[in-house]
């Protein structure tokens, strides 16, 4: 019976992720239309943190001619 210990907690983690899938793929009431729009316009309307503080650089102009070395040394 010893040898089976190592077992146990992996047998734990089962049952406790059997549980936690049972929970949470409950039937559930269907939210309000209504409240799912003032959700949708909260978060939209919501100011955000600019990510980056410094400017991005202007990209050159690209001319379309790739220059290439001389072959001449």
């Amino acid at each position: 019976m010893e040898i089976l210990l190592w077992l146990a907690p992996a047998a734990v983690v089962t049952v406790l992720a059997m549980c936690w899938a049972g929970w949470a793929g409950r039937e559930r009431p269907e939210p309000d239309r209504e409240v799912l729009l003032q959700r949708l316009e909260k978060g939209l309307t919501k100011e955000t943190p600019l990510r980056y503080a410094a400017a991005r650089p202007e990209r050159d102009r690209s001319t379309g001619i790739a220059v290439r070395r001389s072959r001449r040394t």
